[in-house]
């Protein structure tokens, strides 16, 4: 009876000992603070952000705004001082066009690369690979704006014999190249991602590593693919200075690879420094960032989407 109380007494204390909240416990609380601050955050800029676009632009859409004018016209002349004309078709389309031709290319490039990298590519090899991928997403994109300006620029004259090398073309390439680790990345986290047990099942009926990778991963890898790719889309949307100084910063609609045209990002960078705050062209730029902002949202928002659905899956 003695032994059984006093063994009792002795659960108590411990029990005690553990309730007490010593430094190991308050850190615990504080980095669980400083983390919950630091996701919150991050939600409140970016609503931040969004609100402080529409606040500057919301004006252009309600005073000056015609949908017909803003949307389907092709000029854009905001300083002329008889009929200035916001007209984003242009610019819509020298932007879909840049980024169309960007993902033609970055596309079946990445998804190689990803594939290679998951699949085929031993140990060390992958590592390789992979640190060069990563530091080819480090690159700064002026940088890859000087290396279109002053090599592909040269370089495509040469090549195509055309009069001027900053378009579509210069501007696709370099885009491609910058989209493209990222896409990368993100496809071949999603190759991985796929069970072991699926290529271990397919490869004990038989199937070649071939026919593993490309009837079992990449349909497994579906999703994820098509996230990856979203991002690179939505990478290549947003980039604003390699585009603006290899697309030859043009307003036209593009008939040829070879033609120069002008995107959303590298017109509002090129004239927001230039125009006088709170005039017209200064609330018409401010909804272009508006429409960007939508745009790149939506599309990560699908991306999200989809890898949700593949986690589900």
């Amino acid at each position: 009876m003695l032994n059984s109380l006093m063994n009792s007494d002795k659960k108590v204390s411990m029990g005690q000992d553990l309730d007490v909240r010593d430094s190991a416990w308050y850190w615990d609380k504080f980095f669980e603070l400083l983390m919950f601050i630091a996701g919150v955050s991050a939600i409140f800029l970016i609503i931040s952000i969004f609100f402080f676009i529409t606040k500057e632009g919301f004006s252009f859409l309600f005073e000056s705004f015609s949908f017909k004018d803003f949307l389907l016209s092709p000029t854009w002349r905001p300083t002329s001082l008889s009929n200035p004309t916001y007209g984003i078709l242009a610019l819509v389309v020298g932007t879909a066009s840049v980024t169309g031709f960007a993902m033609l290319l970055a596309v079946p490039l990445s998804l190689c690369a990803a594939i290679f990298i998951s699949e085929f590519a031993s140990g060390r090899v992958r590592e390789v690979l992979k640190v060069l991928i990563e530091l080819l997403a480090a690159i700064p994109s002026v940088v890859w704006g000087f290396i279109g300006l002053s090599m592909m620029n040269p370089l495509i004259i040469d090549l195509f014999d055309v009069p001027v090398g900053l378009g579509i073309l210069n501007s696709g390439i370099i885009l491609a190249l910058m989209a493209a680790p990222i896409m990368t990345t993100i496809a071949e986290d999603a190759l991985k991602a796929v069970p072991d047990h699926y290529r271990e099942a397919a490869e004990a009926l038989g199937a070649t590593k071939w026919q593993v990778t490309f009837q079992v991963v990449l349909p497994a890898a579906k999703n994820g693919l098509v996230a990856a790719i979203l991002l690179g889309v939505g990478r290549g949307f947003g980039e604003t200075m390699a585009v603006l100084m290899t697309s030859g910063h043009s307003i036209n609609l593009p008939t040829s690879p070879f033609d120069s045209v002008r995107a959303l990002t590298a017109t509002i960078a090129a004239e927001l420094g230039e125009t006088a705050v709170g005039s017209e062209h200064y609330r018409a730029l401010f909804t272009l960032g508006i429409l960007l902002f939508l745009v790149t949202f939506i599309i990560n928002l699908i991306a999200d989407i989809v890898v949700k659905g593949n986690r589900g899956n």
